[in-house]
């Protein structure tokens, strides 16, 4: 009987595969188990098993593999560069992958009306090197953002360290085309200043590809500031470097960015960055001020006057953009540079606020402390958002159950500190089963209302963000991702 079974699923999934090879150009229908294995996981720490993975090149290739996976009564996972580190893009058993990132076109730039319309593969740093000679920028800007595309910082609403005073991509979105879970193309939003009806557009951004897929994505575009001055500042505390951030945020200093990582991610990262970090310091802080010339330069003095008083060891002010440009590539380097220590690690992204961040930090430290792993923190702090990483070897017996127990303990304290479950790396598999923690039976409630009005039927990243239970008769029968 198991054998009978096993041979219809092959049956059924090369039919899948044929009428799909038929819509696409076969070279661009992947079923092959070490490239099924490939896409089975993003930068998470979970797996999951595809059926197929099929790599479109227009708004009408994404809906052909919708009605599809439809007709053939599969579910569907959308995927960009595969960055995301909540297992959002992790497909189910027997799901159909599909992936954007060839649809890489920057379409058109109206830079008088300060938008673009681009595809969602786009990678998020080739559309802000694009924009410069116009003097423009795409303002999020993910710690992967010379990977990640903007149709995933769509997915999980992505922020990055020049998000504090600029926000995340829910405020420089603007319109978006989709497929929805039924195959047909909708255009949610538009550019005229105030859309009519419902923001549906708004609903769409941070979904994680729980009501479709964006085809088409029309961005926000900024200007690049006139004056910008970049700060390092070293500290013999945790606490004291900490303590300045709020200093600073209280005298009604909105920088452009704070970020803050502890000594042991300086190390590493200047081990590979190479970028002047003083390695003996407890913890630094890279704090970016842009604006007007004169605004900026008052504000310097006024950062680098409470960072002294704060306990700041010394203040370093990066003397042109070759030495800025080096600062940043060390702290957004600072998660690879991990591997120089130990192989894996497993990120989160907790939120709390920031004059708790001293006492959330020192229970991260002890967590980790009391389940014997390494954690090393980098961080949004001008915004509370925590990174806090757990360092590991994961051929080491048993520590997977270590690091996760820590990880739900990290997250219990920033949610008692008042703080959320994500900040910008999504909900996913990874952090569903906690949403109750955060959210009332009514919120998850209305929720998956919104989910069902899109996708009726539950076909569109289903098993992701809403735990089982959250509506009247939920059925969570697809088998999960597991955990590594």
């Amino acid at each position: 009987m198991r054998d009978r079974w096993a041979a219809y699923r092959r049956r059924v999934t090369i039919a899948l595969v044929e009428d799909l090879q038929a819509a696409l150009a076969p070279d661009r229908v992947r079923a092959e188990p070490l490239e099924l294995a490939l896409y089975g996981r993003d930068a998470s720490v979970m797996r999951g098993s595809a059926a197929v993975v099929c790599l479109p090149t227009s708004t009408a290739e994404v809906a052909a593999c919708v009605r599809i996976a439809r007709r053939h009564r599969r579910p569907f996972v959308p995927r960009g560069a595969g960055t995301g580190l909540a297992g959002g893009a992790v497909p189910v058993e027997g799901a159909v992958v599909v992936v954007t990132t060839k649809m890489d076109r920057i379409l058109a730039v109206d830079a008088d009306a300060r938008v673009a319309w681009v595809e969602p593969g786009v990678v998020n740093l080739d559309l802000t090197r694009h924009l410069a000679p116009l003097g423009l920028h795409f303002a999020p800007d993910p710690s992967s953002q010379q990977a990640c595309t903007v149709g995933g910082n769509v997915a999980n609403n992505s922020g990055g360290p020049h998000c504090l005073a600029s926000g995340v991509t829910s405020g420089h979105v603007v319109a978006l085309e989709v497929v929805l879970p039924d195959g047909e193309v909708a255009l949610l939003g538009g550019l005229d200043a105030e859309p009519t009806g419902l923001d549906l557009r708004g609903a769409f951004v941070g979904s994680e590809g729980t009501l479709g897929i964006a085809t088409g994505i029309a961005v926000r575009l900024t200007p690049l500031p006139p004056a910008v001055a970049t700060l390092l500042l070293d500290f013999a505390s945790v606490d004291a470097a900490a303590e300045v951030v709020s200093g600073i945020i209280a005298a009604g200093i909105v920088p452009a960015a704070v970020e803050m990582m502890d000594q042991r991610i300086t190390q590493a990262a200047e081990a590979f960055a190479h970028a002047g970090y003083p390695t003996d310091a407890a913890a630094v802080l890279l704090v970016e001020l842009d604006g007007l010339p004169g605004a900026v330069a008052d504000a310097r003095e006024r950062v680098t006057r409470i960072g002294e008083a704060g306990g700041a060891r010394t203040v370093r002010v990066a003397a042109d953009d070759a030495e800025r440009r080096l600062l940043w590539k060390g702290r957004k380097s600072a998660f690879g540079a991990v591997a120089r220590i130990k192989p894996n690690y497993y990120l989160h992204d907790t939120v709390v606020p920031r004059r708790r961040l001293v006492e959330v930090l020192r229970q991260v430290y002890a967590i980790a402390a009391r389940h014997e792993l390494l954690v090393m923190n980098v961080f949004h702090a001008g915004d509370g958002n925590l990174h806090p990483l757990l360092v590991f070897d994961a051929r080491e017996p048993g520590v997977m159950a270590r690091v996760h127990a820590a990880g739900e303990e990290i997250v219990a304290a920033s949610l008692a500190a008042g703080g959320v479950l994500s900040g910008e790396h999504g909900i996913g598999l990874e952090k569903r089963d906690l949403m109750p923690l955060q959210f009332s039976p009514d919120d998850l409630d209305a929720q998956a209302r919104l989910r069902d009005a899109f996708d009726p039927d539950g076909v569109a990243n289903p098993t992701k963000i809403l735990p089982a239970g959250s509506r009247c008769a939920d059925l969570q029968a697809v088998p999960e991702g597991v955990w590594v």
